[in-house]
């Protein structure tokens, strides 16, 4: 591996000390560095800045420094290009990391001597249409989110599967995940869990005023199309909970299996079910 793209959350405590000791060990590796403005911008060494466009051209990876919420702006920049992320935890859960601290080093190790595997994630792809015309279209790893403001009034959300009829949902909202997703907002909202080499969707309500109304899984070939029938003042969609556009009454969202998929370096092989435990009860812990 000759280039290493390095993207930062600046915002974390100690980054800038991690990427000085990545780039002594990348350098004296034989193995140039390209960052993202804000981690050029951090160190002050504007030589290593390169636009997102080079780096995904020029690296054979990207290093991503944060947690889960950098991993996921990080793979929606990066799914176009299929480079793959190493993702390196240094927030709370960090799901999609692959590193934490101690093991920097060890990892790199593995990385420049090809000592890792490449895993794939399905993504998700939102439209949303009015009156008959495209007006947004967005990508996820995780999921795409229908919900009311910050009034207490429920939306009403009219959901139809490959054009079928399921339901009118009077809820707070409505969730459409991927598998990977399945551990994020879906999960808080009692959706399960499923591995994340399935292809698959899932479909959690958020808080539905309805007995009948519960997660169902269905076919990553299928398309959800979810038409806003309020006409609440605030009602957004957003993409993995970044990406936000306000909907308007009759509005209608449709979500389909994105062309391209999320690329993870794998270099460890521990389970998704250690993980799962580890993680769930770290979560656990730290709110306790």
């Amino acid at each position: 591996m000759n280039a290493v793209g390095i993207v930062v959350n600046t915002g974390k405590e100690k980054v800038s000390g991690l990427i000085e000791i990545i780039i002594k060990w990348l350098h004296n590796n034989g193995v140039r560095v390209m960052m993202n403005r804000e981690a050029s911008q951090l160190l002050d060494k504007p030589e290593f800045y390169r636009p997102m466009e080079e780096i995904t051209e020029s690296c054979g990876c990207i290093l991503v420094l944060g947690g889960d919420g950098t991993m996921l702006n990080t793979a929606r920049v990066a799914a176009p290009s299929g480079i793959p992320l190493l993702g390196i935890n240094l927030g709370r859960l960090g799901f999609l990391s692959e590193l934490d601290i101690p093991d920097i080093i060890p990892g790199l190790e593995k990385l420049v001597s090809g000592n890792y595997r490449i895993e794939e994630r399905m993504m998700l792809k939102s439209q949303v249409i009015r009156q008959g015309r495209v007006m947004e279209t967005a990508i996820a790893l995780n999921d795409a989110v229908i919900t009311k403001g910050a009034f207490a009034r429920l939306i009403r959300l009219k959901t139809n599967i490959d054009g079928e009829h399921i339901g009118t949902y009077p809820a707070d909202g409505i969730i459409v995940a991927s598998p990977t997703g399945s551990t994020a907002y879906s999960l808080s909202a009692g959706g399960p869990v499923v591995t994340p080499e399935m292809e698959l969707m899932l479909i959690t309500p958020i808080c539905p005023h309805s007995l009948w109304a519960r997660p169902l899984v269905i076919s990553s070939r299928s398309g959800v199309e979810v038409e806003l029938l309020s006409d609440n003042a605030e009602v957004m969609l957003t993409m993995d909970g970044q990406h936000a556009f306000r909907l308007e009454k009759n509005d209608a969202v449709l979500i389909t299996r994105a062309p391209r998929t999320a690329r993870f370096i794998r270099l460890n092989k521990r389970s998704f079910y250690s993980i799962l435990h580890s993680k769930l009860n770290e979560g656990d812990l730290r709110n306790g």
